[in-house]
């Protein structure tokens, strides 16, 4: 149940604005995305790209709507192409972790067969 309610955050999350309002009224720049995706929403493949500017490690997981991990990635590279051969109809969601196990970002695509 608690994977259920993480996932529903994090799509309500992923919807924001690209930038924020401060309290002066001001708005503040969002930052920089580190994930690519395309195309979404995706039928036979899905091709993330990550900008790598730093010398972190991270690891990259997707999930469906439910909670259930359908693929880890330990280690990304700056392209990885995922066949969704055996994905069914649906929203998933993917997550960048830094070698502590933050999350440092996360997203929404769409499966359409």
């Amino acid at each position: 149940m608690k994977n259920s309610t993480l996932i529903i955050l994090l799509v309500l999350f992923s919807s924001v604005s690209a930038y924020a309002q401060t309290g002066t009224g001001r708005p503040v720049q969002a930052p920089v995305k580190i994930v690519r995706f395309f195309p979404n929403p995706a039928t036979s493949f899905i091709n993330f790209e990550f900008n790598k500017s730093t010398d972190d490690t991270y690891t990259f997981q997707v999930y469906n709507f439910l909670g259930k991990k359908v693929i880890d990635v330990p280690q990304v590279n700056t392209r990885t192409r995922v066949d969704l051969t055996n994905y069914t109809r649906g929203f998933y969601i993917f997550q960048l972790k830094n070698r502590n196990g933050k999350v440092i970002e996360s997203g929404k695509f769409q499966v359409e067969k």
